[in-house]
């Protein structure tokens, strides 16, 4: 799961001014690796300037489409988002890791569940990808989403959401909320928030119809949404969150005033794809993932910012503190399992186990 691999990018399309969707083409004897569930995201590295660049985006395509499909929406001053819009074209080679993430919830052609989703601007992708999977996949479910942007010439695949409603009249409720286009219904106009949130709860939706909520956009517009709706009776576990790294202030790590009765420095073993290597760093300066980079390991990672997941691995031995934490859920946490670019050694021995992550 930590390998990259080459893949061609069969088709690039404009989705709005500043997004495209990448598809890739999946030789056969890489179609196993590259399966994928709903709401999962890619790794994608390329070399910029002679630097290795890297970026998480989730998968836009439903499981049952046979395709690989990511969308980039170039972002201010982003260097992977402005070269992938103004460079990628079809025949260009990628490295590409396999599908990670567990922004989803398991599916069951006998479900009769209502589904509610929240997205933002390209908060749309993983959230359209779970949509499809799932009304495909349980014909007795529903999905009422509400999609914020600008204005209309923002929104991220228009033309497929429609198309989708046409499909599933009667499952599929399309909801856009529109901040700089006046729309005719006066709820529908302004960022999706709590207050805006609390209001669709009251006068549109019924909280005790919903099974689950997904959530994707800006970390804000995030955490308002699912505080109204914990507030209005939706169990924590049923909402699910997906942060993209882009939209996260960067976190400057502080060293703790660490208690030195062991030593100084911490022996760290990494396990990936089956070998253990062993290096030694100091406690509490820098993470886990940034020592072993240093150390000549090819570590798995990608936003760096504890958002993406990429490089969650289990602690199998010793202790870590996390700085932040956007990726995990409790239950994660509980088993174990931790960011290694979050990661800082409190004790003398740490194992870490990256077999273990998937």
């Amino acid at each position: 799961m930590s390998k990259f691999y080459p893949l061609s990018v069969s088709q690039v399309r404009n989705e709005t001014r500043d997004t495209i969707a990448v598809t890739f083409a999946v030789p056969p004897e890489l179609r196993d690796s590259f399966a994928f569930q709903q709401g999962q995201h890619l790794t994608l590295r390329t070399h910029i300037n002679a630097e290795d660049v890297r970026r998480s985006y989730s998968i836009c395509s439903s499981v049952q489409e046979g395709a690989l499909r990511v969308a980039i929406k170039r972002t201010q001053g982003g260097l992977f988002s402005t070269w992938a819009n103004d460079t990628l074209k079809a025949g260009i080679v990628l490295d590409v890791m396999p599908p990670m993430g567990h922004f989803n919830t398991p599916l069951d052609a006998a479900n009769r569940k209502h589904y509610l989703a929240f997205a933002a601007g390209s908060g749309i992708t993983p959230i359209l990808s779970i949509i499809k999977t799932t009304l495909l996949a349980e014909p007795h479910s529903q999905f009422t989403l509400f999609y914020g942007n600008r204005a209309s010439s923002t929104v991220i695949f228009k033309e497929e959401l429609t198309d989708l409603k046409d499909s599933f009249m009667q499952r599929l409720n399309l909801v856009y909320v529109m901040s700089r286009e006046q729309q005719d219904i006066d709820l529908f106009n302004g960022r999706i928030t709590k207050d805006k949130c609390a209001q669709f709860l009251q006068h549109w939706i019924d909280i005790k119809d919903m099974d689950v909520a997904f959530i994707c956009g800006p970390e804000d517009m995030m955490l308002g949404v699912s505080e109204a709706l914990q507030e209005a009776g939706m169990a924590k576990a049923n909402i699910k969150i997906e942060l993209f790294a882009a939209s996260i202030p960067k976190h400057q790590h502080k060293p703790r005033a660490l208690d030195v009765a062991g030593h100084q420095e911490t022996e760290v073993t990494v396990i990936m794809d089956g070998n253990h290597t062993t290096f030694t760093m100091d406690k509490d300066k820098e993470s886990l993932l940034d020592a072993g980079l240093r150390a000549g390991i090819d570590m798995r990672y990608s936003c760096k910012g504890g958002v993406c997941s990429t490089c969650r691995c289990k602690l199998v031995d010793g202790k870590v503190d996390m700085d932040v934490n956007y990726a995990l859920e409790d239950y994660e946490i509980a088993r174990g399992f931790v960011l290694s670019c979050q990661s800082f050694p409190v004790t003398d021995k740490v194992v870490v186990d990256f077999d273990q992550a998937e």
